[in-house]
């Protein structure tokens, strides 16, 4: 195997991980998710340059006749990436004592303010950093509004 394969595999075992932890693992940290809301995808031009690049390496080795390997490896690097970036949808998780947004837990005592911006944008001040949640639908801004309320 060759550094270009290892590297491959790495990087589909650490997208993979990442997978399996956003959608399996993350439901069950730190207690039951008591409302799950779905987000906004964002980042699609990026991706799609990234799965185009993948197809023009997956090419580039079929035609100067690289190894099998490496074209499988980028093969299954393009269908993890197109998982994630395509079909996955993105959550925020809220729970008892915090939430999961983009992987991070957020307690709700580090909130410092929320407010909703114009174009529907909820928008959570913390210390350092803000969380801009961008919902996929609009009405489910009330529901983790109730959610906050009945929570505090």
């Amino acid at each position: 195997m060759t550094l270009t394969d290892t590297v491959l595999v790495l990087c589909i075992v650490a997208l993979l991980g990442w997978a399996i932890y956003d959608e399996v693992i993350l439901d069950r940290l730190k207690g039951k998710t008591q409302l799950a809301v779905p987000l906004l995808r964002r980042g699609r031009a990026d991706s799609l340059i990234f799965v185009g690049l993948l197809a023009i390496l997956i090419y580039n080795n079929i035609t100067a006749q690289g190894a099998m390997l490496t074209t499988w490896l980028l093969g299954g690097l393009a269908l993890v990436a197109i998982y994630l970036f395509w079909f996955r949808i993105p959550v925020v998780r809220f729970k008892a004592t915090g939430l999961y947004f983009a992987g991070s837990w957020t307690e709700y005592n580090h909130i410092k303010a929320m407010n909703l911006s114009e174009d529907g944008v909820l928008v959570m001040e913390l210390a350092q950093r803000r969380l801009l949640l961008r919902v996929k639908n609009i009405d489910d801004l009330e529901r983790i509004y109730k959610f906050m309320v009945n929570t505090q």
